[in-house]
């Protein structure tokens, strides 16, 4: 199977709006503040714009898992920037390269699920709690951006492992 970028998402800071979900992008450039035009309160206000949290990926096979699961998520509601098509999940992993269109970047840590996660729609706060277990080791991962570049939907990703 291809290992492909299938969605690409982005939100600007819009006043009275949470950053989740995400909207689709067709292409997304990529630097070591992270995605261009897209505004993450977290990152920003308590990680202080860490580089290492620049990108967030998720694999479309786990959207998929979590749809057989009864929730009825799409790329870009867990507010992921990159949502990855054939990529292993055992693969991804901190130290492992990725290559998407233009750019470079490198897999730093997971992605812990949040209370922000309450606000979709079909989670609430009621069901927030069961949706934050569910997402425990599965809401994906946060990388650093090695090289600046664009990205579009459908570009080739090719994995290096963790150099030695």
């Amino acid at each position: 199977m291809a290992i492909v970028v299938h969605a690409l998402h982005r939100k600007p800071e819009t006043p009275g709006e949470h950053g989740l979900p995400k909207p689709r992008a067709e292409q997304i450039e990529v630097t070591e503040r992270g995605v261009v035009g897209d505004f993450n309160r977290y990152r920003h206000e308590e990680k202080a714009d860490d580089p290492t949290s620049a990108v967030l990926l998720l694999p479309l096979e786990t959207l998929e898992e979590l749809q057989r699961e009864e929730w009825p998520v799409h790329p870009g509601d867990l507010g992921e920037n990159i949502t990855t098509q054939g990529v292993p999940l055992e693969e991804l992993r901190p130290g492992v390269r990725l290559r998407a269109g233009a750019a470079e970047l490198e897999v730093t840590r997971i992605c812990d699920p949040c209370r922000n996660l309450y606000l979709l729609p079909y989670v609430g706060p009621e069901r927030g709690p069961e949706f934050v277990r569910t997402l425990l080791d599965r809401r994906g991962w946060y990388a650093r951006v090695l090289k600046s570049g664009a990205i579009r939907v459908g570009d080739a990703i090719t994995l290096t492992p963790t150099p030695s």
